[in-house]
């Protein structure tokens, strides 16, 4: 196969980016879209060039680290799946493909094809964990669970962290992310202790780190590689309202009894 490539080239976050293209003109289809962006590196390194910059660590669709727009689709053109399990039998010899990163002002550049998505590791450090002592592994049956709750909770779990949802969404929301490490404790009985602040931490971290508010357009769930649904928005949003709630009265209480 014969693939031209439109890469996004930037020095860094404050350097001005553009275009660049190159040929790929020994593509095998059964190369996955991370080997054959290794084997332009490699033809670059050769000529003296330098390589294009882009995340990568397991490719096998688990760590997150991945992540270009392609053609105008986050992680290409294959549903529920990740750059690194995309294949180049999903195009066409000859095809023109336009590979960018992901495009958000809490994803700043940090070079080509790299992003800073550190404002990720930043919301889950305001508040997505428990406190629980567990000591060594306790029995998988000593705290019943509905498995309903359960079902879910791994439904949420499966969240990658990739931002794949943030660059799909045009006002590059960070919503299903925040939703689904919410509710992935939120459903269980050892992230309740912190239910309440959880959320209220969480979603103040999100919007500090200047990520867009969710108008319900859905891109989110489009793009994501794991299925991850809107419905944990809702949850997400019913958790903080009621959480809100809860401690607009404490501290009303807490000045009542002080006289305040």
């Amino acid at each position: 196969m014969k693939i031209t490539l439109k890469v996004w080239r930037q020095k860094d976050a404050k350097s001005e980016g553009r275009f660049v293209t190159y040929e790929a003109p020994e593509v095998s289809e059964h190369m996955s879209f991370l080997e054959m962006l290794d084997v332009v590196n490699e033809s670059l390194i050769g000529k003296g060039e330098d390589p294009i910059a882009f995340d990568h660590d397991c490719r096998e669709g688990i760590c997150g680290q991945c992540g270009v727009v392609i053609n105008g689709r986050p992680h290409g053109p294959r549903d529920r799946t990740t750059a690194c399990q995309l294949h180049m039998r999903s195009f066409r010899d000859g095809d023109v493909l336009t590979i960018e990163p992901w495009r958000a002002a809490a994803f700043p550049v940090v070079k080509d094809l790299v992003v800073d998505r550190g404002a990720f590791d930043r919301i889950i450090a305001a508040g997505g964990f428990i406190s629980v002592p567990t000591g060594s592994a306790p029995d998988g049956n000593a705290i019943p669970v509905p498995k309903e709750n359960s079902d879910l909770a791994m439904d949420a779990a499966a969240c990658i962290g990739c931002g794949a949802c943030v660059a799909a969404c045009p006002n590059a929301s960070a919503m299903l992310f925040v939703g689904a490490k919410v509710s992935q404790l939120a459903l269980l009985p050892q992230g309740q202790p912190e239910r309440r602040d959880r959320v209220r931490k969480m979603v103040a971290r999100m919007d500090a780190e200047g990520f867009g508010t969710c108008t319900n357009h859905g891109e989110c769930e489009a793009a994501c590689p794991k299925a991850i649904r809107m419905e944990f928005i809702g949850r997400m949003n019913g958790d903080y309202l009621r959480s809100s709630l809860w401690a607009g009265r404490r501290k009303a209480g807490a000045g009542d009894s002080t006289g305040g």
